[in-house]
């Protein structure tokens, strides 16, 4: 999940600027694992990513303590092309108040091919973001 209430994604996305995702709890992702970007307030997902390092605790964050690094394989560069969460068989209410949530095997497969239709496939830069 990115971008909040308060903060939302702006509509056109950078796709080099998505490097790291935050939690607030220790994220149980590891190193190799795909994950789907969710924009909140837009209800619309807009990348597949991959895990690309362990997460890191800072202490002296109170929210938002936990980061991982992430490199993005597909993006949808304009949020109002995006996907809506709901075509994926992801219903808005189940991702209230979490950083992210484990999907089925169905909903990861169905949210990831609705992102490669409405985005674009990125270059593999070789670059770690994380080191």
């Amino acid at each position: 999940m990115r971008g909040r209430g308060e903060r939302p994604l702006h509509r056109d996305v950078d796709a080099d600027a998505i490097a790291y995702h935050g939690s607030s709890k220790r994220p149980s992702l590891a190193p190799g694992e795909s994950a789907i970007l969710y924009a909140s307030v837009w209800q619309a997902i807009f990348g597949v990513v991959e895990v690309i390092g362990e997460p890191e605790h800072d202490p002296a964050k109170a929210r938002w303590a936990w980061r991982f690094p992430i490199r993005p394989l597909v993006v949808v560069q304009d949020l109002e092309r995006a996907p809506a969460v709901e075509e994926a068989g992801i219903f808005p209410q189940s991702l209230w108040r979490h950083s992210y949530i484990r999907l089925t095997n169905e909903q990861f497969d169905s949210a990831h091919a609705l992102v490669e239709r409405a985005g674009r496939l990125l270059p593999s830069s070789g670059s770690d973001p994380a080191g």
